[in-house]
């Protein structure tokens, strides 16, 4: 999520944004909140490799310590992929192979991809790691699932007393 957030921040800086249909204000916002729901959202993947995404932080109240359910994790983290994959890969390949958008419509002579050069380049290097990204979730979140399934019902977090020997 992140090169194609640097990529889109890049909007920012660029004159005209949706030929004059938007106002520029009304776009940097829209690019600036778009681009941080993203990486947060991103973030919420590293729970799946993370202790925290096994076991709540002490400091949250009520929850500390205690076992994070596997289907509070896995459920959103497979709906999450299989959007990303949907919207971004499939998207990805079908825009790429047929160079229309996917309203049929034949993709605009000033489209990221089609400027040639380093812009293209760039472009690209953004966001082959966005279209991966579904798949990529896909294949941690199953791997967070046999590990979760296969753990002792234990607790996770050992015991802050002293153990008498």
């Amino acid at each position: 999520m992140l090169p194609s957030g640097i990529w889109r921040l890049g909007v920012l800086f660029t004159a005209d944004k949706r030929g004059g249909s938007i106002a520029d204000w009304a776009m940097n916002g829209y690019v600036v909140l778009l681009t941080l729901v993203s990486e947060v959202l991103a973030f919420t993947a590293v729970g799946l490799v993370a202790r925290w995404g096994e076991v709540f932080p002490r400091w949250m109240p009520g929850l500390g310590g205690r076992r994070v359910p596997t289907a509070a994790a896995v459920v959103p983290a497979t709906i999450g992929a299989t959007i990303l994959t949907l919207v971004f890969t499939v998207i990805a390949i079908i825009t790429t192979v047929t160079q229309s958008r996917t309203d049929g419509d034949p993709l605009p002579a000033d489209f990221p991809s089609k400027a040639g050069g380093w812009e293209t380049v760039y472009f690209y290097a953004s966001y082959v790691p966005l279209v991966l990204w579904g798949p990529m979730l896909g294949i941690l979140t199953y791997a967070y699932w046999r590990r979760r399934r296969s753990a002792t019902a234990g607790p996770l977090m050992p015991s802050t007393a002293g153990s008498a020997c």
